[in-house]
């Protein structure tokens, strides 16, 4: 059986109506099915506060805008509806860098455990027996507490063919999505998974969907394959996402097998460049930073997920020195247990300003343009997301500043940073198209979501 089978699309001039059997939507409760409606249209936002880019990071100013056709414009538009955004925090949607959407089945699954515990006899025995069809809806799970904690796109590694791409255009989300590649070769023993990565760009790719080629690891694929994906990417036109010197085991097996460091393997078979995100850089040595600097890698570190499996913290500061871009990710939710970027925010300074002994170490200016804009830059997206611009994409969310976490509102910006937990997201626009609105989630059904997942996890996790 088909699993969308269920899930089909009528569009009618301005409006999408999602329709779905089964367990009523959030907007048909009380035993009432039907459909709910996510509105097409131009809107013209009053009152609100914007956080806009500045030279010396970000500057707070009221200001009305318009959205139209998907995008951010200061010029009128005539016929859009009113949205009064007073009280409220309007800023670009963050972007979480580094995830594996559909691990969200085994949050507090597999913790307290060392690193290698945790992936080779935990994680992936489950990755084994899980249904393809059942990562469809554990991806959705993931994309609802995005939405509700304020993330917009997300970049994401795989592993169930169609089923995150699927999910994410379902969700209305933004996503940069790559099919986790492993093996010797490309072309024979990595080539399946090659080739679902390619399906899955030519059926989904979108204004909102794009597709990234992702080797797993170097201790999961071989340099040769190394080599061909960097050759393959340029080839396609694509992104290269990878993990890097995530723990200890992993440099030092690489120092044992190729007498260097994990980056100066990737720059000595040309894997490094501008189009490349490394999530971790935990372990960094010798003349690594160097190595990223001259080769324009842009680096996601995952706070959470780097201090829960005890290997430490990337390091940051120096990075920050060598001028190498930084970004944010949360990491799965078998590492983090959550997909909050807020609370990955405010871990990233606390952790480096107590690590370096320096209450200047990673200052709110810096987190909140490593969760937007240099998330833009790695993705090549500069001044289309990230920002509040003319002519930027409409990803933006709708901060509560009158939330009891944020007020009184002496400094927005450092509340973003130190105060803010998520919950203070009122509403969330992707692409101009509001998928929450007032705290109610517009494009998903979380009911039947909480259904199937729970499905899941009795049968093949109990």
């Amino acid at each position: 059986m088909d699993i969308y089978s269920d899930i089909k699309y009528t569009i009618s001039e301005r409006r999408t109506i999602l329709f779905r059997k089964g367990i009523g939507c959030d907007a048909c409760r009380g035993g009432k099915k039907g459909a709910e409606v996510v509105d097409e249209m131009d809107y013209k936002v009053i009152n609100a506060k914007l956080l806009l880019s500045a030279e010396e990071g970000f500057q707070i100013e009221q200001k009305d805008f318009w959205v139209k056709d998907g995008k951010i414009t200061f010029s009128e538009t005539d016929g859009a509806e009113v949205v009064d955004a007073k009280d409220k925090l309007v800023m670009p949607g963050l972007i979480n860098m580094h995830t594996h959407a559909y691990m969200t089945v085994m949050r507090n699954y597999a913790d307290d455990v060392d690193f290698g515990e945790w992936l080779f006899q935990r994680v992936m025995p489950v990755e084994d027996r899980l249904p393809k069809e059942g990562a469809y809806w554990t991806s959705l799970l993931a994309f609802s507490e995005m939405i509700k904690t304020g993330t917009t796109s997300f970049v994401d590694m795989h592993m169930f063919h169609r089923q995150s791409p699927q999910a994410a255009k379902d969700a209305g989300m933004r996503g940069f999505i790559g099919r986790g590649l492993v093996g010797e070769d490309l072309y024979s023993d990595g080539f399946g998974r090659f080739q679902e990565a390619l399906e899955e760009k030519r059926e989904y790719e979108s204004s909102t969907l794009k597709f990234i080629l992702s080797p797993h690891a170097i201790y999961s694929c071989s340099t040769q394959m190394l080599e061909q994906v960097s050759k393959e990417a340029e080839r396609q036109g694509m992104l290269k996402q990878i993990h890097l010197s995530e723990s200890d085991t992993e440099v030092n097996d690489c120092l044992n097998k190729h007498g260097k460091t994990p980056v100066k393997l990737l720059e000595d078979i040309g894997f490094l460049d501008e189009k490349t995100v490394l999530a971790h850089c935990v372990k960094m040595c010798y003349n690594d930073l160097d190595i990223l600097q001259a080769s324009g890698a842009h680096v996601v570190t995952n706070p959470a997920s780097n201090a829960k499996l005890g290997n430490g913290f990337a390091p940051i500061s120096e990075m920050r020195e060598k001028g190498i871009n930084i970004c944010i990710g949360t990491d799965g939710t078998a590492s983090n247990n959550t997909l909050n970027m807020f609370r990955e925010m405010g871990l990233l300074s606390l952790i480096h300003k107590g690590i370096k002994g320096d209450s200047t170490a990673a200052p709110a200016r810096f987190v909140v343009k490593a969760a937007t804009e240099n998330a833009a830059k790695a993705l090549h997206m500069e001044n289309q997301l990230g920002v509040i611009r003319e002519g930027a994409c409409a990803d933006l969310i709708f901060v509560d500043l009158k939330a009891a976490s944020l007020f009184p509102n002496n400094n927005i910006l450092s509340s973003l940073c130190y105060s803010a937990n998520g919950s203070e997201v009122e509403s969330v626009m992707i692409d101009g198209r509001f998928v929450m609105r007032g705290r109610r989630l517009l494009t998903i059904d979380t009911e039947r979501v909480y259904y199937e997942v729970d499905k899941i996890v009795k049968e093949y996790l109990s």
